[in-house]
């Protein structure tokens, strides 16, 4: 049987203070372990609303018409004033959230996933491409495509959106036509328009 959200809680923190993960140890973490500690776990609290639970409030419907590329059912936009070389968000035009997804889309949404990736790693100073979805934040599904640069292997993995804020803002001009070269890969090999 599935623990309760109070079940849950008394289990997590039986034995006190929670250590330290051992990520804080690993050479990709960008902040020194010396000093950290761990937050306690609060007690369970009902569930805050999600900016766009109502359509009509949705922050990201007022702009499915707009990005650097758009298909019938998606749109793409460059994220601004990040650390990474390039930050992209995917999402569907039509106000839906993942689970909300028809098998339509949602195959779509794993194919566009591997073009996406494709086209930001044929970038020449590109790595590796991360495909994320963390939806929390926002009723509105969003996918990001985050860019890893190339001869920086500290910043692989689940670190990578750490370091991008800490990081210096990657140049706008630069990212742009990066976002502009992925948008026009993504039309050649998959359909849509920049």
């Amino acid at each position: 049987m599935a623990l309760t959200p109070e079940e849950f809680h008394a289990h997590a923190t039986a034995h006190g203070q929670l250590p330290l993960p051992p990520f804080v140890e690993w050479d990709v973490f960008p902040f020194e372990g010396a000093g950290m500690q761990v937050r306690p776990l609060v007690a369970p609290v009902p569930e805050r609303p999600r900016r766009g639970e109502d359509p009509a409030t949705c922050p990201h419907c007022p702009h499915r018409d707009e990005g650097i590329w758009l298909d019938e059912h998606w749109r793409l936009e460059r994220v601004p004033d990040v650390g990474v070389p390039l930050l992209l968000a995917l999402y569907p035009r039509e106000h839906l959230d993942l689970a909300d997804l028809p098998d339509e889309r949602a195959g779509e949404l794993g194919l566009l996933a591997v073009h996406l990736a494709r086209a930001v790693e044929a970038l020449p100073h590109i790595a590796r491409a991360h495909v994320t979805r963390f939806g929390d934040g926002s009723a509105h599904l969003h996918q990001l495509v985050w860019a890893r640069p190339e001869g920086q292997p500290q910043l692989r993995g689940s670190c990578l959106m750490l370091w991008d804020d800490v990081l210096p803002r990657y140049p706008a001009e630069v990212a742009d036509a990066d976002a502009a070269t992925v948008a026009a890969a993504l039309a050649a090999s998959y359909g849509g328009a920049t």
